[in-house]
């Protein structure tokens, strides 16, 4: 695991300038914020270039309303893409979980800015640690509409059990290696 993190460090640094590591403030149980650790995937002014390309292409803004993802998204870096497809970029979030932040199994953890799409879900999301995989992970990804998400990551807090956690780690592994709905 340590060879494959270093290597993923130092592919990171190579390939662009800027850190390896990524820290963003997300929301935890109980409606806590908490770093999120992961390796950087995108250009170091990412923000300045999302606003270029939003403001450029409609289409795109549209998107990104809706599903807070892009397809095509221009910040992501050559090596960005290829640890995000195999979602090598979220290996340092195990930090988090042994830090008692996160958990292996559980809903994405998210931005105070999609608290609003949560709506009455919210609370649910509240009740249990973010994980590092989850429910609307292996349910297909990035080609669920957010509303499908939400109501995933609340099905998942209402019907959990160590089986259908175990059934889920399972099942990231396949879909991590088919990259289904990763982009």
């Amino acid at each position: 695991m340590l060879l494959l993190l270093g290597v993923v460090a130092v592919s990171v640094k190579l390939s662009s300038p800027g850190p390896v590591f990524y820290s963003h403030r997300r929301i935890r149980k109980n409606g806590a914020f908490f770093s999120m650790w992961k390796f950087r995937t995108m250009c170091i002014n990412s923000a300045e270039v999302l606003e270029t390309h939003l403001a450029r292409y409609p289409k795109a803004r549209a998107e990104w309303n809706k599903t807070h993802k892009l397809r095509k998204d221009p910040r992501i870096t050559p090596v960005g893409l290829f640890l995000r497809r195999y979602s090598l970029d979220e290996l340092p979030q195990l930090w988090n979980v042994l830090a008692g932040q996160m958990s292996l199994v559980g809903p994405r953890p998210i931005v105070a800015a999609e608290v609003e799409k949560y709506g009455d879900c919210f609370d649910c999301y509240c009740r249990v640690k973010p994980g590092l995989t989850g429910l609307w992970q292996v349910s297909g990804r990035s080609a669920l509409s957010y509303e499908r998400r939400v109501a995933l990551d609340c099905e998942y807090v209402e019907r959990w059990s160590l089986m259908s956690d175990l059934w889920i780690l399972m099942k990231t592994f396949a879909s991590v290696v088919n990259q289904d709905g990763a982009y």
